[in-house]
């Protein structure tokens, strides 16, 4: 398990934005790892205090409580699997082909999620454990997902609305299970079967008018 380098001491060494910037990211990165073994209800602030090597004192003056830190990481997981998404797809380039844009959108995504594996967890697994602000967040984020494909694939209609919706749930359920099981040859397996099945929803017209062959 990786930890990150003690920060360098000294009255000059960084500027205190940066220290608290540092400690933020510290903090975040060992709640993750540390909840990756343990999960939300049994990790502490004393575990994640030791992980990262932070003092009580610092954790406190950045959050307010475990939950505080918790939908920091949280918010830095959304961060980091939208950028490596976005690296490899933007939303500019989804429009001339949507199949081949949501294969390339959809395999990024597995890809990000095995990448940023403690992350992962705390995204997919622990946020349901954290209560119903993280939940309510996660709410967020999914229909955010749903305004993303609905953009990318053309949709129109309240039936290739409901279809976006279901597509979203039905990937969360999908990969959520082997990141629970700490299973990442079968979050790979997700990958195909997604995309083959979203190709004949698309080909029957699924997603709704304009949709689906020629």
């Amino acid at each position: 398990m990786s930890r990150s380098q003690r920060l360098p001491r000294g009255r000059s060494a960084l500027p205190p934005e940066d220290v608290e910037r540092l400690q933020r990211e510290r903090l975040c990165r060992a709640m993750a790892e540390v909840m990756a073994e343990k999960g939300y209800v049994a990790t502490s602030v004393e575990d994640v205090l030791k992980h990262a090597r932070v003092s009580r004192l610092s954790f406190y003056r950045l959050f307010e409580s475990k939950l505080d830190c918790f939908m920091a990481a949280f918010d830095h997981a959304c961060e980091l699997l939208s950028k490596r998404v976005m690296d490899v797809i933007g939303t500019s380039e989804i429009g001339s082909d949507p199949m081949e844009g949501y294969e390339r959108a959809i395999t990024a995504y597995l890809e990000a999620l095995e990448a940023e594996w403690p992350y992962t967890r705390i995204y997919l697994v622990e946020v349901y454990a954290a209560g119903p602000e993280a939940v309510a967040h996660r709410r967020e984020l999914n229909a955010f997902m749903v305004s993303f494909y609905a953009d990318a694939l053309g949709v129109t209609d309240d039936q290739g609305l409901l279809t976006c919706r279901m597509l979203v749930a039905a990937t969360s359920a999908l990969v959520t299970i082997p990141a629970a099981e700490n299973d990442r040859e079968g979050l790979r397996a997700v990958a195909p079967q997604l995309i083959a099945h979203v190709r004949t929803l698309w080909n029957c017209g699924a997603f709704g008018a304009g949709t689906g062959r020629a």
